[in-house]
């Protein structure tokens, strides 16, 4: 008699063979299974149901693979980010630089803005994740999507180095993302460091993190840098809803 994940077999008296294979196997099913074996064997030379240690034997094996099997599902779904919710929010940066999307080169760009200017702010659907492993950090797993559009911001190597880009992607297919899978590059870690302070720190790739540049530096683009890299900012104000904020006042 044999016992596998997928299948149940066994060989009865006088040539008779019996082989199920149904999934998932259940506890339910085996007894029937075993009642059934002894009523077409008329009861003669198969003495299972008299046999209490036997029985025994075939009910703990059965349970432990419905065990195993319990186990493997709980662990398949785990391994997946599946999507929780979602919300409208802005991002400053230290310096109080607003994100705005360079439409020509599809890059985001790290500004001051006044006055009239503010409406060139990109506001941003953020969707939370929980995670497929517990972590001992507090940070959650998000993508960001740049609202009215199907972009959403990205981290892939660039000639061996982490960047961020703006890729077009499916909100359906980033409802559940396989913890292996190469869509993980849209995943970032929000670590909460105060009051809707944080970093945000690639999924795909540890230790780097959404930066933006010191304002008297030339370069505009939000991109990723590794922790403690001189001259960059990786920590954000994070402001939910539709919050209008002056871009150009300095904190």
């Amino acid at each position: 008699m044999e016992f596998e994940s997928n299948s149940w077999s066994s060989k009865l008296p006088q040539g008779l063979d019996v082989e199920i294979s149904h999934h998932p196997i259940t506890l339910r099913c085996v007894a029937n299974l075993i009642i059934v074996m002894e009523r077409l064997n008329g009861g003669k030379g198969f003495a299972l149901g008299r046999d209490e240690s036997l029985l025994n034997f075939l009910l703990e094996s059965a349970v432990e693979v419905l065990e195993l099997e319990s186990e493997r599902t709980e662990a398949s779904s785990r391994a997946a980010f599946s999507s929780k919710g979602e919300y409208e929010c802005s991002v400053t940066d230290s310096e109080n630089k607003c994100w705005v999307l360079n439409e020509g080169s599809m890059e985001l760009h790290a500004m001051m803005l006044q006055g009239g200017s503010s409406y060139h702010k990109v506001h941003l659907n953020l969707s939370t994740y929980i995670t497929p492993v517990p972590s001992e950090t507090k940070a959650r797993p998000v993508a960001l999507g740049i609202k009215g559009s199907n972009l959403y911001l990205s981290c892939i190597t660039s000639e061996g180095t982490p960047t961020l880009h703006l890729e077009v992607a499916d909100k359906e297919q980033l409802k559940s993302i396989n913890h292996e899978s190469d869509m993980v590059r849209f995943l970032f870690y929000k670590q909460d460091t105060g009051v809707d302070i944080s970093t945000l720190e690639s999924a795909h790739y540890r230790n780097w993190f959404i930066s933006t540049a010191l304002q008297q530096d030339n370069t505009k683009m939000v991109n990723m840098c590794q922790s403690a890299t001189p001259n960059r900012f990786t920590t954000f104000t994070v402001q939910h809803g539709a919050v209008e904020s002056d871009c150009g006042k300095r904190p």
